[in-house]
């Protein structure tokens, strides 16, 4: 822009000339005072096609406070350390996302090797690499195209991955058969989630389609059912029996939901984020009926399947429980599950990989989402060439079994003790309880805050005002319990287990400290 034109915050354009009568103006009167003028004369002022007036309004709704103001102020924050502004506090400990890699937990060596010998295949000349993970490379190229992970695959993913994944289903849910077919491999389990939505929206006014999701819920389908213009159902999970979910809650929210649109599709996260529960099977049981008599679409987010910590827990998988209802339900309940690459003991989350089976699906609906998936071309085939080896790990009689399951299981049990390790420090602190965190990578704890807190910022929820404070003053990013939903009148954080052993201590002390004298503050 040369000097002598001038922008107002709306993106216009006029010249200083024009201006100059009105010194006294912003630019923004300025700009409202020309507006009758634009058409008429066509002078140098001029607006953006694209403002914040004229953009898609359902962006604007948008919320994803996972990456919120709280996490862009901590990201501030560690810029004005480096640069040597002072701060009770040497560095910025985010606790805020589940990012195993990020927090330190070390990659699985064997899918690490593989994946260097598909990126680079002049290493399986070298030694250094067994031989189980060079006839995996080999395997993996051969079904690429040119034999290289730089081509495209197939939209639905590579055929040998999607058979893969269908023995992985089949051997984990004790021999129920799982069709390749039904295998739609994904940008991480994310992108499949907002496929299936945009498959189930339709409708104007009350016929517009509704879907059921907890409350607390991750973010995303909040985000996605925003963009789409869809109706949010919120059921509500019982914090008193431990995020249990009660299918009368369900029978609530979908009756209410009637009056004003067209209840199509239930969304269940098992185990669960962000409030860490583990469904038992009687509870899968009586969601799969409820579906079957509300007519609903069952979408089962299970991303967290090995994630399971707590005694007495076990993860059951809705397609198996479905199969093992009978086909009274079997035969008529249609089902998205879906899985990635990004949770679990892998935490492999910058890869993207991820899949999502469906069951009992139109098989004209089916080829109407084999053109929908096709026009974003394929999923990350490096992504896919992760899954593959999530679902198809080293074997008994393979030289890297021994050291694979060494390492998934040492990241399984570190999880399972800082799950412990949070509950228990977290529930000494007056005024804070938490939840026993019985799987995923995430504690939800209810926070008891002084009246004066709560009314200390008209235009910022309790629990965000308390999560700030917490960033400024010790150095600690957690998500406030309201960008996940809750009961009015309750207040929580959301916090990942994930930091290493002895900086979550760290994290625990701070939040011990900080919420004693934030008590004693607005006492």
């Amino acid at each position: 822009i040369k000097p002598s034109t001038i922008i107002c915050k709306r993106g216009c354009h006029f010249s200083r000339i024009e201006k100059e009568p009105f010194r006294g103006l912003s630019a923004e009167h300025f700009c409202e005072l020309q507006k009758p003028n634009m058409t008429e004369n066509g002078l140098g002022h001029r607006e953006r096609v694209l403002n914040v007036d004229t953009m898609n309004p359902n962006v604007k709704r948008i919320e994803y406070a996972v990456r919120g103001p709280i996490v862009q102020r901590a990201v501030q924050i560690e810029k004005e350390l480096k640069e040597g502004v002072k701060k009770p506090f040497t560095e910025v400990i985010k606790a805020n996302i589940g990012d195993a890699h990020a927090m330190g937990q070390k990659p699985i060596t064997f899918f690490r090797q593989v994946i260097a010998l598909c990126a680079y295949p002049d290493l399986l000349e070298d030694d250094k690499f067994p031989e189980d993970a060079k006839n995996r490379a080999r395997r993996i190229l051969q079904a690429c195209g040119g034999g290289s992970l730089g081509a495209y695959s197939a939209s639905s993913g590579i055929e040998v991955i999607r058979q893969d994944v269908a023995k992985y289903i089949e051997k984990r849910d004790s021999g129920i058969p799982s069709n390749p077919d039904d295998i739609y491999l994904s940008t991480g389990a994310s992108d499949a989630i907002v496929t299936m939505l945009k498959l189930l929206t339709s409708g104007e006014g009350k016929t517009r389609t509704g879907v059921m999701i907890s409350i607390p819920q991750y973010p995303l389908y909040s985000a996605a059912l925003a963009e789409l213009a869809a109706v949010q159902i919120s059921y509500y999970l019982d914090e008193d029996k431990c995020w249990s979910l009660d299918v009368n809650e369900l029978r609530r929210a979908v009756k209410a939901a009637r009056e004003h649109c067209n209840p199509r599709a239930l969304c269940i996260i098992n185990p669960g984020n962000p409030t860490g529960q583990v469904q038992n099977r009687q509870c899968i049981e009586d969601v799969i009926r409820f579906a079957a008599e509300e007519h609903l679409f069952l979408m089962a987010d299970e991303v967290y399947q090995d994630n399971v910590y707590m005694e007495g827990c076990q993860f059951h998988s809705f397609k198996k429980v479905l199969f093992e209802m009978g086909s009274e339900y079997s035969s008529v309940v249609e089902l998205a599950s879906f899985h990635s690459t990004s949770k679990c003991y892998m935490g492999e989350c910058g890869f993207r990989g991820g899949y999502m089976e469906v069951i009992n699906m139109d098989p004209d609906v089916k080829l109407q989402l084999t053109k929908l998936v096709s026009v974003q071309l394929c999923p990350s085939i490096p992504g896919q060439a992760l899954l593959d080896l999530v679902v198809n790990p080293p074997q008994p009689d393979e030289p890297s079994y021994a050291t694979f399951i060494k390492e998934r299981t040492a990241n399984l049990h570190i999880l399972s003790e800082k799950a412990k390790m949070t509950e228990q420090v977290l529930n000494t602190v007056p005024g804070i309880h938490c939840n026993p965190v019985q799987g995923a990578m995430y504690t939800f704890p209810r926070l008891t805050l002084p009246e004066k807190a709560i009314n200390a910022e008209q235009e910022q929820a309790p629990d965000m005002f308390y999560c700030m404070k917490l960033l400024e003053e010790m150095g600690i990013c957690l998500v406030p319990g309201s960008g996940f939903g809750q009961r009015d009148g309750t207040y929580h954080f959301r916090m990942t287990i994930l930091p290493a052993t002895e900086k979550l201590k760290i994290v625990l002390e701070k939040i011990r400290e900080f919420h004693k004298r934030f008590t004693e503050e607005f006492s």
